[in-house]
């Protein structure tokens, strides 16, 4: 017999003699995917998410509840025998159905999730999305735009062009050709700065020079593009020393130079002195890069924006949105000054930007990345400048701000903790036990870092940690919050102090006992016999 003849759209489907099932009917649950029709697109897609969308608020809300803090409480081991008790096996010989599925994963995922919504998740640069943006999220995966030739983003295209430019011109007021690009982040962000370097560099290899306080991310770029590994010159108080910086720069003469300067340290919030810097790179005829993942985004606001004056001289910029701007990862920019400075990532691959297809007027999007498929990024990024505008990002930038000095000051009142001399380093604030100061170097910082775990370990809060000079010039472990929250108090997060303290206590307690047991075993191997001391 032959086959059955597909189903025209909107047609029944036709059963198949002897088969017992329909050629439109899912033999299993899990099959209702393959033939039902349930794509995301399309007119029938929003009906076809509605009721998926519901079961996935429906699983963040329950798992929220059930986690009951800012960290599933138990550690690694519970966190991965909880995870594989509702998604083992993830690829089953029959599926279970996108509703079971959609509510097993998601929630899983979140309730063991460091939430960076809970006041009490303050270790890393780790925003809480805006709901606009994580919706927008939803619209472009349900369309899907492939931001690597027009024909797969038409308008994704155009919304990326108007978000770029106002980024670029942000971060470049007064330059006459400004652009920017969409990355995933600052990592991306900083190799595509050190290509572009590297490719403007002439008469030998490009140097990069850059501090001791710069992000991995330099030296790994640098490896990547088969460059000379950084000259690393002295920070004070974090920031780069401009006298090491001219140093590094006489002593490296005659070669090509970029020098890489950084607005927003990950572990101290610091910002070099840009217009220094900036001075000694044109004085050396250097590149100058600022890697500003982190600080970039007080330039939303008016009063916090002449923290990064000597931004403008930069010829490229790195400027993160998954940090201090509230977007789901990834939201990545680089800035560049001048836009034909991306002339050597122009590529040219028939099927995606053919020479004919450009001259009759199609965009050509495959020179705006190093990547070749990418997500839609930018269209976040728009609604929430949009809803927001310049002066609403601005007083969201602010408030974290504002709330980090608070907080600061709160540190600094408690008795039984010690904020770290120097400031606070834009929303990033240092501080430790006070506990741990009548110890050891070794065992103070010790207790820093037991502190952290313990708290992790019960779900309590989620704090970093980082090594840092203290007043008295010595590297030690401090405890880390960065404080991202867009709208949480300062009220909100004093509960964190006490936590700590108590946690120091528990720290200190253990580390006695064990010391304890340490002396009581050093005293019986004393008193023990010779020949037992000595037997196999």
């Amino acid at each position: 017999m032959p086959p059955a003849p597909l189903p025209t759209p909107g047609e029944p489907s036709v059963e198949r003699e002897g088969s017992g099932a329909s050629a439109g009917t899912p033999s299993s649950p899990g099959a209702e995917g393959v033939r039902g029709g349930l794509v995301a697109g399309g007119a029938q897609g929003p009906e076809n998410l509605r009721p998926l969308t519901a079961v996935v608020l429906d699983a963040l809300g329950d798992a929220s509840r059930a986690r009951g803090g800012p960290l599933p409480a138990g550690g690694p081991e519970a966190v991965e025998r909880n995870t594989r008790a509702l998604c083992s096996p993830v690829l089953p010989e029959e599926g279970i159905g996108p509703e079971a599925a959609l509510g097993d994963l998601v929630r899983a995922v979140a309730e063991g999730a460091a939430d960076p919504a809970d006041p009490a998740c303050v270790a890393h640069l780790h925003c809480p999305p805006l709901a606009m943006a994580a919706a927008a999220e939803l619209a472009g995966a349900a369309l899907n735009p492939s931001m690597d030739s027009w024909d797969q983003a038409p308008a994704a295209g155009v919304i990326e062009e108007l978000t770029t430019a106002a980024l670029a011109r942000l971060v470049h007021p007064t330059a006459s050709a400004p652009d920017a690009l969409i990355t995933s982040g600052g990592t991306e962000s900083n190799l595509v700065a050190l290509l572009l370097a590297r490719e403007r560099a002439a008469g030998g290899p490009l140097r990069v020079v850059t501090g001791t306080n710069a992000h991995h991310s330099i030296h790994r770029a640098a490896w990547m593009l088969g460059l000379p590994a950084p000259t690393v010159v002295a920070c004070d108080k974090g920031r780069i020393d401009p006298a090491a910086l001219d140093r590094a720069l006489t002593g490296l003469a005659g070669s090509p130079l970029l020098v890489v300067a950084t607005a927003g340290t990950t572990d101290e919030g610091r910002i070099d002195p840009l217009p220094e810097i900036a001075r000694i790179a044109e004085r050396h005829t250097a590149q100058l890069h600022v890697d500003a993942a982190y600080g970039g985004p007080l330039l939303f606001s008016e009063r916090l924006a002449p923290q990064l004056a000597g931004l403008e001289h930069a010829a490229t910029v790195t400027f993160d949105l998954h940090k201090l701007g509230w977007q789901p990862v990834a939201a990545g920019v680089l800035a560049v000054a001048d836009a034909a400075m991306l002339t050597p990532l122009s590529l040219r691959a028939d099927y995606l930007n053919a020479d004919d297809d450009t001259e009759a007027g199609l965009p050509d999007l495959l020179g705006r990345s190093i990547r070749t498929t990418r997500r839609p990024d930018a269209l976040k990024m728009a609604v929430t400048f949009r809803a927001l505008g310049r002066r609403g990002m601005g007083k969201l930038v602010e408030h974290c701000v504002r709330t980090a000095e608070e907080f600061g000051r709160a540190v600094d009142a408690h008795p039984r903790l010690r904020l770290r001399p120097g400031g606070i380093g834009i929303s990033t604030v240092l501080f430790r036990p006070a506990v741990a100061d009548a110890l050891s170097d070794e065992a103070g910082d010790a207790v820093v870092a037991a502190v952290r775990r313990i708290l992790l370990a019960e779900g309590r809060a989620v704090l970093g940690r980082a090594v840092a000079e203290d007043g008295d010039g010595r590297s030690r472990i401090w405890l880390k919050a960065t404080l991202l929250h867009p709208d949480a108090a300062t009220a909100d997060l004093l509960p964190l102090l006490d936590l700590v303290t108590a946690a120091a206590d528990r720290a200190l307690g253990a580390s006695a006992a064990d010391r304890g047991v340490s002396e009581a075993s050093a005293a019986e191997d004393t008193e023990a016999p010779e020949t037992e001391r000595l037997s196999p």
